[in-house]
This record gives structure tokens, sequence and C-alpha cells, in this order.
């Protein structure tokens, strides 16, 4: 804690990354009454709020009524936000060490994870996270194209995105128009070409990540059919005792639940989609450069001597058509220019959130979120992540009184300078109105925009 002459300044945090991660930093930095905190949150977006708006399905609006704890946040004394900023183009890690007492990194995870097998570089095959973005108006992802006319696609994974992917490329246009999906993801999807999804998993139903109300929501879809192939929902000998002796509730609601639902597939469904488990994909397979088909194996199950239940192909091969094919494999985190990357775990190495390089603890640095810990757990995992890095921070406190003033003016005056077209939380509240009267005139949510220089141009911030 503080001693009371080190109270002569604020402590002056910068938080790079406003999704659910840095906003709970935020939160748990503000909340210490013995200490006064000023927060500058940076995004390279003028859009805030991470995965919350660019990831999370866009049929899935409960759980995006997260933000209204992160917009309490961000009225606080404290707080200010800096968005279409980019660190290691606009700011150097250097100059935000030098501007403030304190960097937080909460970056996420903005890369994908490869297969690693022949033709994943064929047309045609997309990391999901491409596609997810697109249908959510990210702007990294606003001009992907997708062959939506495909009669059959691939979906490699068995975790909540692999069957968001899912879902919405066999939802009706009726089921996606009230929601926030792009206006150019609506249409294009509205005239869809599919007749059959596969959904690919390696292991069994007792391993596999999605949750219960995710399964329920393919077999409620309008216009699709969920067809499960033998190993979806029947355990062999191996799952089963693991099942008997380990499964949590949600492992027991997943497989109960997949079992009520087998059952022979009506003729005339529309669009169906097939999940097929204890299987890997091993080569891509194309033609004059664009994806044909997948080469899959089976899989046998074995116990690991760790106690876990591991896959092997056991050398029966079956090929699949598929025109288009989405991994969904697990994210990583890209390098940043002047912080230390782990190649192999694709993460801020750190102990408990305090940046490490070299085994030796990086003064003034943190990290939270899935920059931290990986891609995994649910958006409120990064409530208890973010404290543990907080408390961190506060053990390290420095000797404010003994260190260099760091001032909000000067902070502001630095970035206005490397980024005058900058934008501030006045700025998102008014795109965020703009969005929602848009979307209100044709009965949707929000009707997104999904370029940076569009929203620039609306706050005026570029010239006509």
């Amino acid at each position: 804690m503080r001693a009371p002459e080190q109270a002569q300044r604020p402590l002056r945090v910068a938080i790079v990354g406003s999704g659910p991660s840095g906003f709970y930093a935020a939160g748990a930095l503000l909340k210490r009454k013995d200490v006064t905190v000023e927060i500058d949150m940076f995004d390279r977006l003028p859009t805030p709020f991470g995965l919350v708006r660019g990831g999370v399905a866009p049929d899935h609006q409960k759980i995006k009524n997260v933000v209204r704890v992160y917009e309490k946040i961000a009225t606080k004394t404290g707080f200010r936000c800096y968005g279409n900023v980019r660190i290691g183009e606009h700011l150097s890690v250097d100059t935000l060490r030098e501007l403030y007492d304190m960097v937080v990194f909460a970056v996420g995870a903005e890369s994908s994870r490869s297969l690693g097998i022949p033709g994943e570089d064929l047309q045609g095959v997309h990391p999901a996270r491409e596609f997810v973005g697109w249908y959510n108006a990210h702007p990294d992802y606003r001009d992907q194209a997708f062959d939506l006319g495909s009669k059959s696609v691939l979906v490699v994974g068995v975790g909540n995105v692999a069957l968001d992917v899912a879902r919405i490329l066999a939802s009706s246009r009726n089921e996606l128009r009230g929601t926030d999906i792009a206006d150019y993801a609506l249409d294009a999807l509205g005239n869809r070409g599919i007749t059959d999804i596969w959904i690919l998993g390696r292991r069994g139903p007792v391993q596999a990540a999605f949750g219960t109300p995710e399964l329920k929501e393919l077999v409620n879809l309008e216009e699709a059919e969920l067809v499960l192939e033998p190993n979806a929902h029947q355990l062999d000998e191996v799952s089963q005792r693991w099942f008997d002796d380990n499964a949590d509730k949600r492992v027991r609601k997943n497989v109960t639940y997949l079992q009520e639902h087998a059952q022979v597939p009506s003729p005339n469904a529309g669009l169906r989609i097939h999940m097929w488990l204890c299987v890997s994909p091993v080569e891509f397979l194309g033609e004059d450069g664009q994806v044909t088909g997948v080469r899959i194996e089976e899989n046998d199950l074995y116990a690991a001597d760790d106690g876990s239940v591991r896959s092997r192909g056991n050398g029966m091969f079956h090929d699949v058509q598929a025109e288009m094919v989405f991994t969904s494999v697990g994210y990583r985190g890209i390098r940043i220019p002047g912080l230390p990357f782990d190649e192999r775990s694709g993460v801020i190495p750190n102990e408990r959130g305090r940046v490490e390089e070299d085994g030796t603890v990086v003064p003034g640095v943190y990290v939270v979120g899935w920059a931290k810990r990986g891609p995994s757990g649910v958006i409120g995992t990064n409530r208890a992540d973010a404290q543990e890095t907080v408390e961190q921070m506060f053990e390290d406190l420095p000797d404010l009184s003994a260190s260099p003033v760091r001032t909000a003016e000067q902070a502001h005056t630095a970035i206005s300078t490397a980024q005058s077209a900058y934008t501030d939380w006045d700025d998102w509240v008014q795109l965020d109105a703009l969005e929602r009267s848009k979307g209100a005139e044709l009965g949707r949510v929000r009707l997104k925009f999904s370029r940076v220089d569009e929203m620039l141009r609306v706050l005026g911030k570029l010239a006509e």
C-alpha cells in the first residue's frame, strides 16, 4: 500500500485493449480507495469491447449485454479512452512506458492456430475467426470473400465458435433479421446454396468443448436438421469409464442431450448439419488451387498416463466433398514489437500477470486475458484473471514521489501528436447512437459501421 507521502499524484496506467479483460482490469484498478488511479485505455479500432462486439454471435444478444458493466466503468472519474491508436505504429511500447507508471496489455489472441496438414493454403480454407469477424462487421474482415454458393461446407472443431459458425451458416434470414449481424452478411447468407455442413471433432462427445445451449440452438433451427453420426452420441469404453468417474454437469448434459436427439435423418431436410466425432482431417483435397474436399481418418480413443482421454488415427480413411472449410481449432496471440512473446504457447510470457523476459520480470509491464493465459474460459473468466494481475500491480506499486512525474496532459499531447485522428469515449457514444438508430429503422438491434474510414468521416475526423 502506498505511504501517505507517495500520494502526491495519481498512479497513471495505460491499458492496451478495450475488450472484457481490459475493462475488468480498469474496474479493479478504479475500485481502490487508498490510491488515486488514472487510466488511459487504448484500442486500434474506434469501437470498444473487443470480442463482445466482434466475436460474440449476433443472435446471442443477451451475452452482449455485459457491455453495460463496461459502460459504467468508462464513466468513472479517472477513465479516458483513445481509439484508433495502434501500439507499435502510432506509439511504441517504450513510449507508453515513458508516459505511464504501469502498462497493462489486454490484447487478446488475434491470430488462429494452424492444423498443419497438406492443403491448408488452398482457396476456400478459412480460419473460423475470419468468418466470425466478417459476419460481425469487424473492419479487419469486412472485405473477406466466402463462397456461400458452396453445397458442402466443413467446420473443423467442436468448441462453441465452431457451433456458432455452423449455426450462422444454417440460420434462415428470418432468424438473423433482427440481430446486429452485418448487413452485407445478412444479404449473402440469405442467398446461400449450402445443403450440407459437416462438424468434425477428433475426440468424442465426452471431450467436446461446446455447451448444451449451443447444441439446442442447432436442433431448433428453422431450416436445418442436426444429423448425428454414431460416434457423436455413442460412447466407446474409454470415454464411458471417464464419463462414469469424472464427468461434470456440463458434460453429462451434453451427452444426455445428444443421445436423446440421435435420430434417423429426414430425407426432406433442406439443410443438414452433420456432427461426426472421433475423426481428424489429414489432408485438404483440391483442384486448380481450390479446395474440393477433405480426407478424414477415424480415431480410436485411449487413456493417457495423466488420466486424460486422447485420440490416435486407426488407418481408416474417408473422403468428404467440401467446397469451403472453416478451421476452428483455437486462437493464439501475435507478437507486439517491444514485448517478449512465447511462440510456442502464443502468449506474452508472465507470472500471474507480471510480464517476464527470459525469466526476469519487466518492471511496470503487465498482461491480462487471453494474452496472459491463452484462449480459454468465457467472458466472465476475465474478471478473476484481471483481478489477479491488478493485485500484482499494487504489490509492485512504485514510489511515485521518487519516480518521474507523469501527467494526463503529457500523455494527451504525445498521443494527439502521434495520431490526430484518435477517437474518445464521446465519439463511441455517438457511433453507438447512430448504429442503434439506423438499426431501429429496419427493425434490428443495430446496423454496424464496418469500415474505420466511414466511422471517422461520420465523426468529422476525416475530410469528405
